[in-house]
């Protein structure tokens, strides 16, 4: 169980550096996180500076990383300014990498294949290659993910692109890990074979996400199938409505958590789209801070 981590900002847009570590703390201890992925696009990567990157990591490591794995978000479509920040991340103590498929330039398959190459190579850190062909444009062909499994340090897919025969084919053919990318499929990728999620709504759920997990496990598909349906209006709140980090950190601020402010060009969450996603979180067992349904 792990949850993409959003980045806590201040209302004039700088890090609050002290929520990352409350956030991150909370995330592992009480809402059953076995890790977090740091500097993703919920993260808001695009946003944040290498050098907050650096300290985002840093203090999410000093945090939790006795306790928790920490996996940096270190995907560009630039492969040069991906193996500098791999490298960075490396130094500053995170236990794995996240690499999305480069973005916006559309790279053929060769490319996407030296791109994860030469990434994996700067480091001796795991990798989890990211597919998430509908922010990147470019989806991770079968047959290129087949080929980057021969990598002995890349070991993992967080799979966004919802094709779980797909994936189903990968997992036949390879010894790559798969995770949930896509907080509407969580039990479905469990159910062919996945190893876990990498979760947004995992900030206000994560606790019965892990006990999703374990029920599945233990063979108690029905129990499973009870959480999952019962977490859907959280889903539906956080992951439907608008951008996801957008209404995670909405949702965390409900809560009583460190949500914090986005930086452009995202914008915070309006009156009309906080009070619906209140009555989404009150119909998924989430209580608001504030104790009004």
């Amino acid at each position: 169980m792990l949850t993409a981590m959003v980045t806590p900002f201040t209302v004039d847009g700088e890090v609050d550096y002290d929520g990352v570590q409350r956030l991150a703390t909370h995330l592992v201890d009480e809402q059953r996180n076995d890790g977090l992925v740091v500097s993703g696009t919920t993260g808001e990567s695009p946003t944040t500076s290498d050098e907050e990157k650096d300290r985002i990591l840093r203090a999410v490591v000093e945090a939790v990383g006795d306790r928790a794995s920490v996996v940096a978000g270190a995907g560009t479509n630039d492969t040069r300014h991906s193996a500098e920040l791999a490298r960075a991340a490396e130094r500053a103590g995170a236990h794995g990498l996240l690499l999305v498929t480069p973005y916006y330039n559309k790279p053929p398959q060769e490319g996407i294949a030296r791109h994860f190459t030469a990434v994996a190579d700067a480091t001796g850190l795991p990798v989890m290659l990211y597919d998430i062909p509908g922010r990147t444009g470019t989806p991770i062909h079968t047959e290129t993910l087949i080929r980057l499994a021969g990598h002995p340090r890349i070991v993992a897919v967080k799979d966004a692109k919802g094709d779980l025969f797909a994936g189903s084919q990968v997992m036949a053919a390879t010894d790559l890990v798969f995770y949930s990318g896509d907080d509407a499929l969580n039990l479905p990728w469990l159910s062919v074979g996945a190893a876990g999620l990498v979760s947004v709504v995992g900030h206000v759920v994560g606790a019965d996400l892990a006990t999703m997990i374990e029920l599945y496990r233990a063979g108690d598909v029905a129990g499973a199938l009870a959480v999952h349906r019962r977490l859907t209006p959280v889903v539906t709140g956080i992951m439907t409505r608008t951008q996801g980090a957008i209404m995670a950190k909405a949702a965390l601020n409900l809560t009583g958590q460190p949500g914090g402010h986005v930086r452009p060009p995202l914008t915070d969450a309006t009156a009309a789209q906080i009070a619906l996603l209140r009555e989404d979180l009150v119909a998924g067992g989430v209580k608001p801070h504030d104790g009004v349904a």
